[in-house]
């Protein structure tokens, strides 16, 4: 089971730093989202990709968690020559995340 199976993505973006959030399609899987979306899990899941702090936030009043993911764009989207400079499709990317069955 994919993380795309349980949640959708929005995206963010401020200079090197990219705000990816994870928003449970069905509230009743938040908790299983908690439980199994962890910064160490998102850390491991982008490598190197991420320079920097992972830091998650918590919103279980909508079922969502949020990642600033600090060091992650490469200088940010006016300097960076990667083709996503905006980040989006690193939340693609996250949704790719295996997860275990409820």
């Amino acid at each position: 089971m994919k993380l795309r199976d349980l949640a959708h993505s929005r995206t963010g973006d401020k200079g090197d730093t990219s705000n990816i959030s994870v928003i449970a399609y069905d509230p009743q899987d938040y908790e299983h989202l908690r439980e199994h979306v962890t910064v160490e899990r998102v850390r491991a899941h982008f490598g190197d990709i991420v320079q920097g702090d992972v830091t998650r936030y918590e919103l279980p009043n909508i079922g969502a968690l949020n990642f600033v993911l600090k060091g992650t764009l490469r200088g940010g989207v006016t300097r960076s020559l990667a083709l996503d400079a905006h980040g989006k499709a690193l939340s693609s990317a996250l949704l790719d995340m295996e997860m275990p069955e409820r």
